[in-house]
């Protein structure tokens, strides 16, 4: 906006300030604008900070910081602020005239020029009536020596230099800092920051159906398991490090046209079908399929989960099998077709003749109501998670609408969108409440690929929090199917370290690669389709499980608050593009990790690692110089082997996939001086503006 000052390019701002960014408790929130004036006189910016209705505390101000250095942009100011509590945050940027930093410039070019008292009188004069301004703002503590700046200046008995000495010491200049005197100030627009909990924006999800967890009987026949059976894997996963166990579909499957083995079209009566065709006889999407047990089995499996740490997500598919009670009651909540019948679903060329999608135009009220009700049951039954299947398929309104109605009542319910879709679509549902999302990390194997989504991500943070998953139930991509299991312990550390949030679908662990035909993405013997049990325990104690660099993964994160943030992702160059080089710094903590994977599973790669020091800490950044100096050289130590080794700017790695794909290096603390700095990514100090 441009009021008597000019306050433009606030960042970051969501859509023209449609939609809130995106914060985390705990975490710094940088804020960025660019200010400016007419002529020469100084302005400066100060950052106005509301928190949530009905919290303690009231507003803050904080002074925010000019660019200063060889590639600054002198009408850039930087800010950042902690959010302790949850929930919706303003913030605004205000712009006002510095008349001491007018004052202190004009008189120190002056004096440097050699002018006299007498020349400056003028200026001397303009001093005094200045401080004494100040001296009616000042802090108590600060009056007398800003007083004794007002005398100073008028005391024609002191040489020049004594009659400056008291307005240019340290304390004078503190205390003004403390409570600043501002002209013509102008108030800026105010924006919003939703707020969520680290719970929210952090986490290792690992996904598993309890239908499979029933073993096999004498002659290998598998079976069905409950949820009495699935609280015996509870133990496994939360001993791999994972925090969140999600659940497909545990609702009644449907009858009619159930699928067989592969996705078949030809079931026999022992197929199973798939969980996502969701409605029988037994009940729709408020009820549990009566193999698993009951409702009241399901909330003694959540507990258990709860006492050892996990929390449970449970899927929030929006359709129907045809034999779905809404199916018979409301069949106006589905597309009816010329002759009569109900389209199912249809992902070309897939085909999906056991699911009804939605029809939401027809019936809104109708079914808005009813599916707010079955969300707020299983809310009751203790989920507070939600995984929501295909979201981009239903329309953008009643999400808005759904989260809103949910985040009035509970705002720290999750949902992640399971949207593979296109950008303008993924982001559109981050900013209309999804708390994160499913992204295209699976498809991203080479460097180009993984350097321009560590990018974008990164960018993105505060609108897009994308949770990597390796593998699902859905995708088995070809570098699984045919990289060895090197590529699976390679892509395990990309996205356990690329994103605060990560997951596995279970089997990744047992190196599961089959896929049911060539070129397809489909899994040989796919669990949506049948009972697939697995014996984890037989396959560690074998040697043959990932779990524990699966393990090793996961506690890491959990040491490390770098690898909790986002924002903070720092590319880095390598000479070998088999080699690719990130790193991530905790500007609280200080805390720095820097990853370097070799992304061929199949060759060992070597080559040289440019740090850029000053994404590190290791070195100034551009445009928040300080004092503290370059360090030329510094310790690292590779967390995997713990091994330790001196570093410099330019490195020599070695990479053998049959030994260890990855290299994860704990980096020195970063100074208390330089942390706030690395909270801004590049393009907020760019001197393009």
């Amino acid at each position: 906006m441009t009021g008597r000052l000019g306050i433009d390019n606030v960042s970051p701002v969501i859509s023209l300030g449609q939609y809130p960014a995106k914060g985390v408790v705990g975490q710094v929130f940088p804020v960025s604008a660019t200010v400016w004036r007419e002529g020469h006189d100084a302005v400066s910016a100060t950052l106005v900070v509301r928190r949530p209705a009905g919290s303690r505390g009231g507003r803050a101000k904080i002074t925010m910081t000019p660019e200063t250095g060889d590639n600054a942009n002198p009408d850039r100011r930087h800010a950042v602020f902690t959010p302790d509590v949850p929930g919706i945050w303003t913030f605004r940027v205000d712009a006002w005239a510095d008349p001491a930093a007018t004052w202190y410039d004009a008189i120190a070019k002056k004096v440097n020029a050699g002018q006299s008292a007498e020349t400056l009188a003028n200026d001397l004069e303009v001093g005094a009536r200045f401080f004494e301004r100040a001296e009616h703002k000042a802090a108590r503590a600060d009056t007398a020596a800003v007083h004794a700046a007002v005398t100073a200046l008028r005391d024609e008995s002191l040489s020049l230099e004594d009659r400056l000495a008291p307005a240019f010491s340290e304390e004078v200049r503190e205390a003004l800092r403390r409570r600043p005197v501002r002209d013509l100030h102008t108030r800026g627009l105010e924006f919003q920051v939703h707020v969520e909990p680290l719970s929210s924006s952090y986490g290792a999800w690992y996904e598993f159906f309890p239908r499979s967890t029933g073993g096999r009987a004498e002659d290998g026949t598998p079976i069905h398991g409950t949820f009495r059976t699935a609280e015996k894997e509870l133990p496994r996963i939360a001993d791999m490090g994972f925090d969140t166990v999600y659940l497909p579909p545990i609702h009644p499957i449907g009858e009619v046209n159930r699928k067989g083995k592969n996705n078949s079209l030809t079931p026999t009566s022992e197929d199973v079908g798939s969980p996502w065709a969701i409605g029988s006889a037994a009940g729709g999407h408020d009820a549990v399929h009566p193999e698993l047990g009951t409702v009241k089995d399901f909330i003694h499996f959540r507990k258990a989960a709860e006492k050892l740490g996990l929390k449970v997500a449970l899927d929030l598919a929006l359709q129907c099998a045809p034999d779905h009670p809404w199916a018979a009651a409301h069949p106006e909540w589905f597309t009816v077709l010329p002759d009569g019948s109900i389209a199912y679903a249809e992902n070309p060329p897939k085909k999906y003749q056991d699911i009804y999608p939605l029809n939401f135009d027809t019936d809104a009220q109708g079914l808005y109501s009813e599916v707010l009700r079955v969300v707020r049951l299983w809310i009751e039954r203790g989920v507070r998670i939600f995984r929501v299947d295909n979201p981009h398929t239903k329309p953008a309104n009643f999400w808005a609408w759904l989260i809103h109605e949910i985040h009035s009542t509970d705002p720290d319910v999750v949902f992640l969108a399971e949207a593979f879709t296109r950008p303008p679509r993924l982001y559109g549902l981050a900013k209309l409440g999804f708390t994160q999302s499913y992204s295209y990390f699976t498809w991203k194997t080479n460097k180009e690929e993984l350097t321009e989504f560590a990018e974008s991500i990164a960018s993105g943070a505060d609108v897009f929090r994308p949770n990597l998953f390796v593998n699902t139930p859905d995708i088995l991509h070809e570098s699984l199917q045919k990289g060895g299991r090197a590529m699976f312990a390679q892509r395990a550390a990309l996205a356990a370290t690329m994103s605060p949030l990560w997951g596995v679908y279970s089997g990744y662990e047992l190196y599961e690669h089959e896929p049911v035909r060539e070129g397809s993405e489909e899994y040989l013997d796919s669990e949506k389709y049948e009972l697939r049990p697995r014996d984890f325990d037989a396959a560690e104690a074998a040697g043959e499980s990932l779990a524990p660099w699966l393990r090793f993964l996961n506690d890491v994160r959990r040491q490390h608050p770098a690898l909790h943030q986002q924002r903070n992702l720092h590319l880095h160059e390598t000479s070998n593009d088999s080699l690719l080089a990130y790193s991530r710094v905790d500007p609280i903590t200080g805390d720095a990790i820097l990853v370097v994977v070799n992304l061929d599973s199949r060759s060992i790669q070597e080559g040289s690692v440019t740090v850029d020091l000053p994404a590190v800490g290791l070195a100034p950044k551009p445009g928040f110089p300080d004092d503290l100096g370059i360090q030329d050289s510094f310790p690292v130590t590779d967390l995997p082997t713990e091994q330790t080794y001196t570093w410099s700017t330019e490195n020599y790695v070695r990479l053998d996939p049959d030994f260890q794909v990855a290299h994860i290096f704990q980096l020195p603390t970063v100074p208390e001086e330089r942390r706030t700095a690395l909270a801004f990514r590049d393009e907020d100090y760019d001197p393009r503006g």
